[in-house]
């Protein structure tokens, strides 16, 4: 039974790197519901990896800061794949190099070059493929669960995905002119992948975010991208232009006895 109606349907996939990536996770999902993936990776160190996990797929290059490698993208891409039902955005970074900094002394360069990568891209991909996607195609990004707590080490990413929320209003407006394309983002609170693993301080949070979910254990990929296949799907036409947190309800749950009682070291 294909519940999902996803048997037949093409992707185009952005930013798997290895097993731990949520896109990895989401790709073998629409796979094994009958789906077709086509990879997009960062440069060929990547592709040499993540070709190996999917080796019946088709891989392509780019390097999402440099504008002509996307409109050379589009072009191959074109040559080789006549439409796509949908697109996975599932690209960030962020130069933590420096270790943790105040917010305020983020400094030019890396914050705009994060909000290059990690948000401006989605628009410029969009706008690139805007031909190649159906006309009732989905479009999904990755976000976080909250953008307005002020995580002290994981700094201005914050407020640029913030900004990536915002775009997918913006967007499913403007495509609406000629289309039903529709963007979403899945916005999961912290997750065990090798992105992660390079934010300072990165470890604590997790393990604290596991202690504050109700059920005692944290998010994982698959759940995260489980959301992701969903909106990907034709079953979820009616989501449209919407964040969906998936904390296992860690939100909920900040004032939790258990952890009031370690912090103000009851006895």
């Amino acid at each position: 039974m294909d519940y999902l109606q996803l048997s037949g349907k093409r992707f185009l996939i952005f930013g798997v790197a290895n097993k731990k990536s949520v896109a990895y996770a989401v790709s073998k999902m629409l796979i094994e519901e009958g789906s077709e993936c086509v990879f997009v990776v960062q440069n060929e160190s990547v592709l040499e990896r993540a070709s190996k996990l999917f080796p019946n797929s088709v891989f392509f290059t780019c390097d999402v800061e440099k504008e002509e490698e996307i409109l050379e993208l589009r072009r191959k891409v074109g040559e080789k794949f006549d439409s796509f039902d949908g697109l996975l955005h599932s690209i960030a970074f962020a130069d933590y190099s420096e270790g943790v900094k105040p917010f305020h002394e983020t400094t030019k360069k890396a914050f705009l070059q994060a909000l290059d990568i990690s948000c401006f891209s989605l628009l410029e991909i969009a706008r690139a493929f805007a031909d190649l996607l159906k006309p009732n195609a989905s479009v999904v990004t990755m976000s976080i669960s909250t953008t307005r707590m002020a995580s002290e080490n994981y700094g201005y990413m914050a407020p640029i995905k913030a900004a990536l929320d915002s775009s997918i209003a913006f967007l499913t407006k403007s495509f609406s002119s000629f289309s039903q394309i529709r963007f979403n983002a899945v916005a999961p609170s912290l997750l065990k992948t090798s992105a992660s693993a390079g934010i300072p301080g990165y470890l604590d949070s997790y393990l604290f975010a596991e202690q504050v979910i109700p059920r005692k254990s944290p998010v994982q990929t698959e759940e995260a991208a489980a959301v992701a296949v969903f909106l990907l799907s034709p079953r979820s036409s009616g989501v449209v232009s919407q964040k969906i947190i998936v904390d296992a309800g860690m939100s909920t749950n900040y004032f939790d006895k258990h952890i009031i009682d370690k912090v103000l070291d009851v006895e």
